[in-house]
């Protein structure tokens, strides 16, 4: 049976991980995803390809190490909401942590892996698996935000406003990342009264006047 690996073997893999999965953010930001290649991901981690492929076999692997980082990170950020006394004001400062503070490099990534996953099935598969995931913990908050009303009242079904939060999120995502001077507060503002709205009973995204549709 081998031997164990070490604690500091351990930090070593997993901040060599790290620093491979950022450099893949900044190439795939910088040449677009498809022209990225694994030898410019080796460059930019400061590493030999042949080294590189010791942790990611290809660039599909390094999307997937991507996206297991963003669920952990979404986990934690969501298990912090769920927690809160107030989970409006929870919400809202992730949303713009996320939508606003976040650097612009990041809705360009998001951009440049929807554009991949049009014509990659590996990839268009991480990106449902990542879009159920949030919209399962976006419902669940709603609903548990539902329950603590005192008097609820009958509020907009929990799975249809989690998607239309997020695609409206997706419209500020891509308006950011092709405009740099997008002004995002007050779409965030608009966004947050729509939720509550919804929330609230006071809008049901679900129901339109026919005249409407």
């Amino acid at each position: 049976m081998p031997p164990s690996q070490s604690p500091a073997r351990l930090d070593s893999a997993e901040e060599r991980r790290t620093r491979i999965l950022d450099a893949a953010e900044a190439c795939f930001v910088r040449h677009g995803f498809h022209r990225a290649t694994m030898h410019d991901v080796a460059a930019e981690a400061g590493m030999s390809p042949g080294n590189l492929y010791r942790y990611f076999p290809s660039k599909d692997a390094i999307v997937a190490g991507l996206a297991e980082r963003d669920r952990a990170a979404v986990a934690e950020d969501f298990s912090g909401i769920e927690a809160a006394p107030d989970l409006m004001q929870a919400f809202t400062g992730l949303a713009r942590r996320h939508l606003a503070e976040a650097p612009p490099e990041k809705a360009v990534l998001c951009l440049e892996m929807w554009a991949e996953a049009t014509r990659n099935p590996a990839m268009a598969a991480i990106c449902r698996d990542f879009e159920r995931e949030i919209a399962g913990r976006l419902s669940g908050l709603y609903r548990q935000a539902q329950a603590r009303v005192p008097q609820p009242a009958p509020g907009a079904d929990p799975e249809a406003l989690a998607r239309l939060a997020m695609v409206m999120a997706d419209g500020i995502m891509v308006r950011r990342a092709l405009s740099p001077d997008f002004a995002t507060g007050p779409v965030i503002d608009a966004m947050l009264t729509v939720i509550g709205a919804a929330l609230d009973g006071r809008f049901d995204p679900t129901t339109f006047p026919e005249s409407d549709r």
